[in-house]
């Protein structure tokens, strides 16, 4: 059995270079199909993030399938990237390596932020996809299921996955949620448009907010935004009568001086008729003038407040990291011991049969030979058969089994074939 993974990810490859490697949802079949056309009876999976691009490949024997070297090629000349450029960037693991490299992956320890939630929906969208198109295996089948398994458990046994250490995740579901129940029936303004604000308000729309109103300086990025997201746009000057209707804002603008003082707020304060107001200012300097959070009904939060829950998360996380990491090994262990014994099930079964038809024929003979006793002699006879051979079988059997524990039981395996002349 060979099993290899050839990859790159954001611990050693420049982010450059990951792009030019990625693949998009709609090239994975056509890579995984062009890789079959080469190799035939190879088993495998391709995952590609933003983070990582990872190659899995399996066969049953070790002269099948490509190389690392191969598929080092076959993902380089996909891209039509220069090899010499590409070999000294990614990785390889093989077996054990590969399968527990695959269980971190699968449960976020091997992510750039530890304990996010996306990555597992990534597995297995890989998985399906390897699935569909026929280019999944028993070993990639095994290994992509035991993987989900893995990370299901360490979100259920770690509380790694209920700790929040982004800025925008803890600024919504941590923070946002104590103030709101629901967030479909919330008027949101957000205030700038760039990568904080879009990824605050994918944790929103994930909260179930509907009603989305964009500002920004420029308004043509304020309409792509809000062309993501299905939200509506307003001009800049229109900030403050925005502010009037809003239950949150999240503010992420670049500017150098607060773009809503104090002064400003009190202007429209008497209009919102003391209804709470939300507000997240993730922008550095501040967008909001930090007086504006003492006014009634008015919650303001800032980077700073944020950023010590974050800390505070990412240390919790940490924390449980042993207990992650320990479950990793126990599950690679138990996943490697299963499939070395898997592998001998043929063979086991083999020599079940032929000892099973051995046996038969002997009691057949002694019982023609005895015609005269009766059914619970006869019963008696074929137990007694039965606990001979399984006493004859348990130590080969036994020292397959205690083998698969620490490898594949290639040697043990072929001697038993020999031994008792089992046939492929």
């Amino acid at each position: 059995m060979k099993l290899q993974l050839v990859g790159c990810s954001h611990h050693t490859t420049p982010v450059q270079l990951r792009e030019r490697l990625a693949f998009s949802r709609d090239q994975i079949p056509q890579a995984l199909t062009q890789l079959r056309d080469a190799f035939p009876e190879t088993e495998a999976v391709l995952l590609s993030t933003c983070n990582r691009v990872e190659l899995y490949t399996a066969s049953n024997e070790q002269q099948v399938g490509p190389s690392t070297d191969e598929a080092i090629a076959f993902l380089a000349d996909f891209h039509g990237l220069p090899l010499s450029e590409v070999r000294g960037e990614l990785f390889e693991h093989h077996y054990e390596q590969a399968i527990q490299h695959l269980f971190r992956v699968a449960a976020s320890l091997d992510s750039m932020v530890m304990g996010e939630a996306q990555i597992l929906s990534q597995v297995k969208e890989a998985y399906q996809l390897a699935s569909v198109g026929d280019h999944a295996g028993p070993m990639t089948h095994a290994a992509f299921q035991h993987a989900i398994r893995v990370a299901r458990r360490i979100s259920t046994e770690t509380t790694i996955h209920q700790r929040r250490v982004s800025i925008p995740s803890v600024a919504v579901v941590d923070f946002a949620s104590q103030i709101f129940e629901r967030f479909d029936d919330k008027q949101i303004l957000v205030i700038g448009a760039g990568e904080m604000s879009r990824e605050t308000l994918q944790y929103l729309i994930d909260e179930g907010a509907q009603h989305l109103t964009i500002v920004n300086r420029n308004r043509q990025r304020a309409q792509e935004l809000a062309s993501e997201f299905s939200g509506q746009v307003a001009d800049w000057g229109q900030r403050l009568d925005r502010l009037i209707d809003a239950d949150l804002v999240v503010s992420t603008t670049g500017a150098n001086e607060p773009i809503v003082s104090l002064d400003d707020y009190r202007r429209i304060e008497s209009a919102r008729y003391e209804r709470p107001l939300f507000i997240l200012d993730l922008a550095v300097p501040r967008d909001f003038d930090a007086e504006i959070g003492n006014c009634p009904s008015v919650y303001l939060y800032t980077v700073d407040d944020l950023r010590k829950t974050c800390e505070a998360n990412q240390q919790a996380r940490q924390n449980e990291w042993p207990k992650a990491k320990r479950i990793v090994k126990s599950e690679t262990e138990q996943f490697i011991a299963e499939w070395n014994h898997r592998i001998t099930g043929p063979a086991i079964r083999q020599l079940r049969e032929n000892t099973d038809q051995i046996k038969e024929k002997e009691i057949e003979r002694l019982l023609n030979k005895l015609p005269e006793i009766d059914a619970a002699t006869q019963r008696e006879i074929r137990m007694s058969f039965d606990r001979v051979v399984n006493k004859v079988l348990h130590p080969p059997l036994k020292s397959l089994r205690d083998e698969a524990k620490n490898g594949t039981p290639d040697g043990l395996l072929d001697a038993l074939k020999r031994l008792f002349q089992l046939k492929e």
